[in-house]
This record gives structure tokens, C-alpha cells and sequence, in this order.
């Protein structure tokens, strides 16, 4: 049986940057600090970090307060460029001003079952059409959180951040994404909104 790894799959972990997005507000959490409630013991961000880790180069966490419970984490750390909590697509940038790969990609910090192969099928979905910006999609419904991004959007992010936009899937259908289908693992996109829902679990 052949056990060597897909060459997409070793292209893809060296080129790319991941970033766990925890710079939010939690707000249907009552204003806790979402990544860091904890999950069979664990912070949701750790859990995150697990999954996402092995399948990138570098990982890092953008989070706007609560750093010294996020740095206990070990990865580095990245807060918002653009001011006022401006949601998921600032934290994309943050990353894309952050990293030195040509691609990064996010995910979110309440996302603890996210898929063991997500970057390398995200990957796989931006070079077959040769895009700038691949989103997850499952079940007919699109997860644009969850996307791998090239470095060079990252003027054309600034200038929608800038004017006001903050809706991630218009951004992404504005740079043309193309969308990878996961629906053959669509629970993996199952998130944790509110405390009863981790309480619940």
C-alpha cells in the first residue's frame, strides 16, 4: 500500500499560513471570550488549534483581548489591523498583513470538529480553478469562514474594510471564489454559538 502523502497535500503545508480567528466579541456569549469556554476540558481555541496545526506551515491566533490566556496557547499572536471589531474579514487581514506565505488560511475558534483535510482539499479547489480565494461549502450552504486566501488580496480586502463592508460571503463572491464542496462532512462545520450550547454538548 502506498502511505506517501498527496503532493498537494506537502505543497500546501509549506506554503501556507492558518489562522484561528478569535477576535470577536461573543456577544450571543454574553461577552465571554468565545475561544477561550472551555470543551471537554479544553479551550474551544485548543481544540481548533489541534485540528487546524498539522495542516498548515505556521499557525497563528488573531485575538483582540484576553492575549495572555490566548499566548498560553504557544502560537503567535495577531490583533486586528483595522479598528472596532470590524468581524472575521479583519481578522483575515490582520493575517494576510502578518504573513510571509503566499496563502493563509482561517478558520474559527468555535469550530472544534472542523475537517482533518481541509487545506489540502481547499487547495486543491483554488489550483484546479486557478482562484485567489477558495470558501468550504456544505449541504448547499457556503462556510466563507473557512477559506484560503492569497497574500495578494490583501489591498482589495482593505479597501472593502475601509468603505464599511464586513459581509465575508459578499467580499468572497466580489473576488470570485470558488467553493469546495464538504458536504460529506458537514457536521465537521458545526460551531458553538451560545453557553447552553456547550453546556448541551
Amino acid at each position: 500500500m502506498n502511505t506517501t502523502k498527496p503532493a498537494i497535500s506537502s505543497q500546501s503545508e509549506a506554503s501556507i499560513t492558518g489562522v484561528i480567528l478569535a477576535g470577536g466579541l461573543g456577544r450571543r456569549m454574553g461577552g465571554v471570550d468565545k475561544g477561550m469556554q472551555l470543551l471537554d476540558g479544553k479551550p474551544l481555541v485548543q481544540h481548533v488549534a489541534e485540528r487546524l496545526g498539522p495542516q498548515v506551515a505556521h499557525l497563528l491566533i488573531n485575538a483582540n483581548r484576553s492575549q495572555e490566556q490566548y499566548a498560553t496557547q504557544g502560537y503567535p499572536l495577531i490583533a486586528d489591523v483595522i479598528a472596532g471589531f470590524a468581524g472575521p474579514l479583519a481578522g483575515l487581514h490582520a493575517a494576510l498583513t502578518a504573513a510571509d506565505t503566499a496563502l493563509v488560511a482561517t478558520a474559527p475558534c468555535d469550530t472544534p470538529y472542523l475537517p482533518l483535510d481541509l487545506i489540502e482539499r481547499l487547495h486543491a479547489g483554488l489550483l484546479s480553478k486557478g482562484a485567489n480565494l477558495a470558501i468550504a461549502s456544505a449541504g448547499g450552504r457556503i462556510h466563507p469562514v473557512f477559506c484560503l486566501c492569497r497574500r495578494t488580496l490583501r489591498d482589495e480586502l482593505e479597501r472593502y474594510l475601509q468603505s464599511g463592508g464586513r459581509k465575508v460571503a459578499l467580499w468572497c463572491a466580489e473576488m470570485g471564489a470558488v467553493e469546495v464542496d464538504f458536504s460529506d462532512q458537514s457536521d465537521a462545520f458545526s460551531n458553538f454559538n451560545t453557553l447552553a450550547d456547550l453546556q448541551n454538548n
